[in-house]
C-alpha cells in the first residue's frame, strides 16, 4: 500500500526535473561578459 504513492512522487520528481530542464532549453539565461583578469605572480617582477 505505501509503495504505490512512492512510485508516484518519484515519478513526479522526474517529471518536474524534465520539464524543468525543457525551460532551461528553450530559454536559456543570458550570458553576462565579464572581462578575464589574470593575477600574475610576483616572481615575474623580481631581480634574478
Amino acid at each position: 500500500m505505501f509503495r504505490r504513492p512512492l512510485l508516484l512522487l518519484v515519478l513526479i520528481l522526474i517529471l518536474a526535473a524534465l520539464g524543468g530542464l525543457l525551460v532551461l532549453g528553450a530559454f536559456p539565461p543570458p550570458v553576462s561578459q565579464q572581462p578575464v583578469e589574470r593575477v600574475l605572480p610576483n616572481e615575474r617582477f623580481g631581480t634574478r
